[in-house]
């Protein structure tokens, strides 16, 4: 087998790895982890904060931003199947661009993804305070938090079956939130109707509000992008990812519209709503006017249990598996690197994990809009270097003819995620700068202690373009 079959075949001895982690993934449970680390119900916790960023008009917010991501989609699915490895961003970045650009892909990503299990956590600690206001919320927090780590650390088949389980009853909730609210919606509750005032409003609309929300509205999205952590673990390789990874964010978005559509009609004539807990539990309310009380209940309490679980421990997997590429690769301690042998699972990188989340979490357990905006910081920074990579691996060094795919798509991806950062909020923005900096500084100090380790791909070169790439301009 050549190098180049071996790359497409998902085989990481072509880029001087050793396989180490167990290959029992198939695309649907690809597909499960994806929409699990989505959540189908996902607006449910920052409908109210969207809601107030785009003056009540939450369902454009995700339409636009389904068209948005998708460019992004379409180039992990390029990377995946030129570097199927874990990793993500920083081993795209890495191959694609250079070591010292995948170790700050990799270190943005990982502001994203340590603090991603965090803000479930706290999302999760402030819905149980509606049926237990007597426990504090970092009581919540370390039992979920506890429970997670079990199971991560019994293995990735263990995470996958978990994975069905609570998505099914994410969705049979949601299907609750449809039925009772078309009823409400019949019923006119709370002066509901038909109209397009969610989805269009020209009086409101103009780029600085629809991006600015985005920018709230993008930690919804989130999870499309970590099964190309789990490339190494995919019976199918790299094709079973880049399939999986265009579904899950497709299907995800139109259930976005969909609920936030209709949660939108119980609250036209609301202008906002008020910072802080109130924001965090807006659709709470509108679940306590479609169903009452015990819906209001099963929502905050099922919605927790199911979606919080689910999207935590897919972020705890999902950051595992970066941290063990970035140890690997000798860019953070090679001991994280380790795998038990048994479960064939970076066990002390998921024990890390749960260390990390445990301190985030007590530190901001009451700063759940930072939180979002941070985690967003990260992601929209390593979808960033994701576009650039492809454009200077596959554009400019390869002198690739696929221009859709290796340009327009690039270009179009990196110009959107752009602005959508550059309307952010200014808080998110300077942390996130200075998250960046460490990393600079970081970078710094190991090329000066000789500690920039040579990539494996650096000394098995991979065949980088399939023979049609230099003659198909698509």
């Amino acid at each position: 087998m050549d190098q180049g079959e071996a790359a497409s075949g998902g085989d990481v001895a072509a880029f001087g790895y050793r396989q180490e982690l167990k290959r029992a993934l198939g695309l649907f449970d690809l597909l499960i982890y994806g929409l699990v680390f989505i959540v189908p119900i996902a607006p449910f916790s920052v409908f109210g904060f969207v809601f107030n960023a785009s003056q009540g008009m939450v369902p454009l917010i995700y339409l636009v931003g389904l068209g948005a991501m998708m460019f992004t989609a379409l180039s992990y699915v390029t990377q995946t199947r030129t570097f199927p490895v874990a990793g993500s961003v920083y081993a795209y970045a890495s191959r694609g661009i250079g070591e010292s650009a995948g170790f700050l892909a990799g270190w943005a990503m990982l502001l994203d993804y340590l603090l991603l299990p965090t803000m479930v956590y706290v999302i999760c600690a402030v819905a149980m305070i509606v049926v237990a206001p007597g426990v504090p919320k970092l009581v919540w927090l370390i039992a979920f938090l506890g429970f997670n780590t079990g199971v991560n650390l019994i293995g990735i088949e263990a995470t996958a079956q978990l994975n069905k389980i609570l998505l099914v009853l994410q969705l049979m909730l949601l299907a609750a939130f449809f039925v009772l609210g078309v009823i409400a919606l019949m019923h006119g509750a709370a002066g509901a109707h038909l109209t397009l005032a969610p989805l269009w409003d020209p009086a409101k609309v103009n780029p600085s509000l629809i991006f600015g929300a985005l920018s709230l509205a993008a930690v919804s999205f989130l999870g499309f992008d970590a099964i190309s952590t789990l490339s190494e673990e995919a019976k199918g390789g790299a094709s079973a990812v880049g399939i999986a990874t265009v579904l899950s964010l497709v299907l995800a978005a139109l259930l976005f519209i969909a609920q936030t559509y209709l949660a939108s009609l119980f609250v036209l004539g609301h202008a906002s709503f008020p910072p802080g807990d109130a924001s965090a539990n807006a659709f709470y309310t509108i679940a306590y006017i479609v169903g009452g009380e015990p819906f209001r209940l099963a929502v905050a309490v099922l919605g927790v249990l199911f979606s919080g679980l689910a999207a935590a421990l897919a972020a705890q997997a999902g950051t595992a598996r970066l941290i063990y590429s970035m140890a690997r690769d000798g860019k953070l301690p090679r001991a994280l690197a380790k795998i038990d042998a048994k479960r064939q699972s970076p066990q002390r990188a998921i024990l890390l994990v749960a260390v990390v989340t445990l301190v985030l979490g007590v530190a901001m357990i009451d700063h759940l809009q930072l939180l979002v905006s941070l985690v967003n910081f990260g992601a929209l920074f390593g979808f960033l270097m994701l576009h650039l990579s492809v454009l200077v691996h596959h554009a400019w060094r390869g002198r690739s003819r696929r221009f859709l795919m290796h340009l327009v798509v690039p270009v179009i991806g990196f110009c959107v995620i752009g602005y959508v950062l550059f309307n952010a909020e200014t808080q998110a923005k300077i942390l996130g700068s200075v998250w960046l900096t460490v990393g600079v500084a970081i970078l710094l100090a190991l090329k000066a202690r000789g500690q920039s380790a040579t990539l494996p791909a650096e000394e098995i070169e991979p065949l980088q373009f399939e023979e049609g790439d230099r003659i198909n301009p698509l």
